[in-house]
């Protein structure tokens, strides 16, 4: 029966490893008689063995189950590794040869890069990288009015490819090649395949939706180049001119019958140009002419902009370029965390939100204070790849990727949340000796300091622990027998100092910390930043941007320091 207890102990294990420290009885039934089949006939008395070791490995923590999968199963973690290694990359990309690969990126610098952005950019990046090819980042600002550009971030966002791991071959700004749409432009009209329609906006729409042709449509190309002169020398106000191209007034879709093109706007004030263009593209004419004179030989875009495709393609079939290859994927969102920039600013008006990079937002900025990796996020579009569908991620499987690529780099310390006194009679002055990383002992160690008749700090999260009667271990102390407890303190009797009792005995294990400094964690809860205060190791050698695992807490980076107080932000267990 002890064999068989650890096979079921094994896969138990496994079981809450997986499934944030909850094993699932049936599931390890079902494991320990697949892999096992000669168990089959005495399976009636396998179940309530299982059930009693599920039961024991539940009330473990979650480092707990590690540590134990380790001692008894360590060929788990290495399967898993190898596993990970597997995944396959990106596929190859269609028409495209070495060398002559040209991705681009076209962020509008209204608000900060996030995570639905970074789905294209990654990918354009990848792509380029894998064919050495060339990446372009391209600013999409020539909207002054709607989505109004800022000043700061156009550097952020370059700021955060780069931390990304981005190599930007070239940077263009489209509010800087206004001339170069006017030439277009008027190449169109003199070709009559573009006119300027001085149509009240609701009156266009009227004979569009009906598929007649607005009355400016068909006139002499000398009347529209008078006019299109009239819009650039300022004779027309703002909503009374709009250059359209010409398409199909038939076409099922009424978005795409003659779009418009260049439209007015009165005192743009555009952080860049000023006052000096009052005529501005919109997105589908500049950003056509841009993909062309720039190179672009493969799009990456979201499902939503298929209509955009369809209408750039009149200008290219026009003009007689080639469309570059262009590759659709669906959008990516993730649970509980808001990508919108419109929200986001409102929020950050509101003062709901500390700013852009507030750690509940999905911004760039927001993870990486958050201790999000770039690795990760890159892996994480990697592996969600060119689905054409609607992605929606959990932080769950974000944070699966993070973890394992801080868990080998991050320190670990003791932090005490919501401290309460504990009081240990009949225990010697006491140093335990703790490595920074117990794979990495080159790294060093911590030394925490028990003296008799001076308290140590528990966390009010393990209060139910602290029972009379029961018994706990002190990580990396000795184990100790609880007397009495309340909110005021604890007291507790020492035991003997041996790990290994505690382990055959399954008494629980708490951190703690003797003089700790004052120190304050703060938790994103969906749309709620909870603060947790505590404290943390008196000698923890922490800076500004660590990311340091705080024992039996989770994963956090270290956002200040100041003599009086340290501030971490949690990332995740």
């Amino acid at each position: 029966m002890e064999e068989i207890k650890e096979i079921i102990l094994k896969y138990a294990l496994i079981n809450a490893y997986t499934h944030k420290g909850k094993a699932n009885p049936k599931a390890v039934i079902g494991k320990v008689l697949g892999e096992n089949p000669e168990l089959r006939k005495e399976a009636r008395e396998i179940i309530p063995l299982v059930n009693k070791v599920v039961e024991e490995v539940n009330s473990l923590s979650l480092d707990e189950q590690e540590t134990r999968l380790k001692e008894i199963y360590p060929e788990f973690f290495e399967e898993k590794r190898e596993k990970k290694e597997e995944k396959k990359g990106l596929p190859p990309l269609p028409k495209a040869e070495k060398g002559k690969v040209v991705t681009r990126f076209a962020p509008n610098p209204d608000g900060a890069f996030h995570l639905g952005n970074a789905r294209a950019a990654i990918l354009s990046h990848e792509y380029a990288r894998m064919y050495d090819g060339k990446f372009i980042l391209r600013f999409d600002d020539t909207d002054p009015k709607v989505k109004r550009p800022e000043p700061v971030f156009y550097e952020w966002i370059k700021e955060d490819l780069e931390w990304l791991g981005f190599k930007i071959d070239e940077i263009h700004i489209a509010s800087d090649r206004l001339e170069i749409y006017y030439d277009y432009a008027e190449k169109l009209i003199k070709m009559g395949k573009a006119y300027v329609c001085t149509c009240p906006p609701e009156k266009f729409r009227e004979l569009r939706d009906k598929g007649m042709a607005c009355p400016h449509r068909e006139e002499p190309v000398e009347v529209q180049l008078e006019r299109w002169r009239k819009m650039l020398n300022g004779e027309y106000k703002e909503g009374e001119a709009v250059v359209r191209i010409k398409t199909d007034l038939n076409h099922p879709n009424p978005a795409v019958r003659d779009w418009p093109a260049l439209r007015i706007i009165d005192d743009p004030n555009h952080p860049r140009t000023g006052n000096k263009y009052r005529v501005w593209p919109l997105y589908n004419f500049a950003s056509a002419i841009d993909d062309h004179e720039l190179g672009v030989t493969h799009i990456f875009r979201g499902q939503e902009h298929a209509e955009n495709e369809t209408r750039q393609r009149y200008v290219y079939e026009y003009l007689g370029w080639e469309y570059p290859v262009t590759v659709h994927h669906g959008r990516l969102s993730i649970e509980g965390v808001i990508l919108s920039k419109s929200k986001t600013r409102k929020g950050i008006e509101e003062g709901k939100y500390l700013g852009w990079d507030d750690p509940r937002l999905g911004t760039i900025r927001a993870l990486r204070r958050r201790g999000i990796r770039p690795e990760a996020i890159r892996e994480l579009i990697i592996e969600v790849g060119l689905k054409r569908s609607d992605t929606t991620i959990s932080w769950d499987n974000l944070a699966a990727i993070n973890r394992k690529i801080v868990e080998p780099i991050a320190n670990r310390y003791f932090f005490v949340a919501d401290p309460v006194p504990m009081y240990v009679e009949g225990a010697e002055e006491f140093i335990a000796e703790i490595p920074l990383h117990p794979d990495y002992p080159e790294r060093g160690t911590r030394r925490l300091k028990f003296e008799p008749g001076k308290p140590v700090y528990v966390s009010k999260d393990d209060m139910e622990l602290f029972k009379p009667g029961n018994f706990v271990r002190l990580k990396d102390l000795f184990n100790v027998e609880i007397l009495e407890a309340d909110k005021n303190g604890i007291k507790a009797r020492f035991h003997s100092v041996d790990y290994e009792i505690a382990r055959e005995n399954r008494w629980r294990m708490v951190h703690w910390v003797t003089e700790g400094k004052p120190c304050e964690v703060w938790v994103p809860e969906g749309e709620e930043l909870v603060i947790r205060e505590g404290l943390l190791e008196s000698d923890a050698d922490v800076k500004v941007d660590d990311i340091v695992q705080f024992e039996r807490f989770g994963f956090v980076r270290i956002d200040d320091v100041k003599p009086e107080k340290v501030v971490a932000i949690f990332a995740h267990k």
